[in-house]
């Protein structure tokens, strides 16, 4: 019998959270998110593996949202740490578009998306 899901199932996703104030190119932004993602991952599966294989087995859900500043982007860094929600910032090496060192993006998760949208649920689409 086919299962479908419901609102009250709670699935896994990651959330990219992107600085909107940096100006960057597309290509530029889907490096960066890039990166986020694959340094939630690798830390995920290390740290949290349940959380993890839950997320994978399920499709790998990204949701990539922006902020207007470094400093939002650190709340939303100071919320995950304290809600224990693995993360990851993204600093550039400033080869290309951007000065050495900025903060650009923020990922979170994989978590159940009950959780990251309770922190993350007002935030704008990219």
């Amino acid at each position: 019998m086919l299962r479908f899901r419901n609102a009250a199932d709670d699935d896994y996703k990651m959330v990219i959270l992107v600085r909107n104030d940096l100006k960057m190119t597309k290509g530029k932004i889907a490096a960066q998110v890039g990166h986020a993602a694959v340094n939630c991952a690798f830390s995920s599966k290390k740290k949290d593996s349940k959380n993890f294989d839950k997320w994978f087995s399920e499709g790998q859900t990204k949701v990539v949202l922006r902020v207007d500043s470094e400093e939002e982007l650190f709340q939303y860094k100071a919320m995950a740490d304290a809600q224990g929600i693995n993360n990851s910032i993204v600093r550039d090496a400033g080869r290309t578009q951007i000065e050495p060192g900025s903060y650009t993006c923020l990922g979170l998760g994989p978590e159940k998306s009950s959780v990251v949208d309770k922190m993350t649920g007002e935030l704008k689409m990219l």
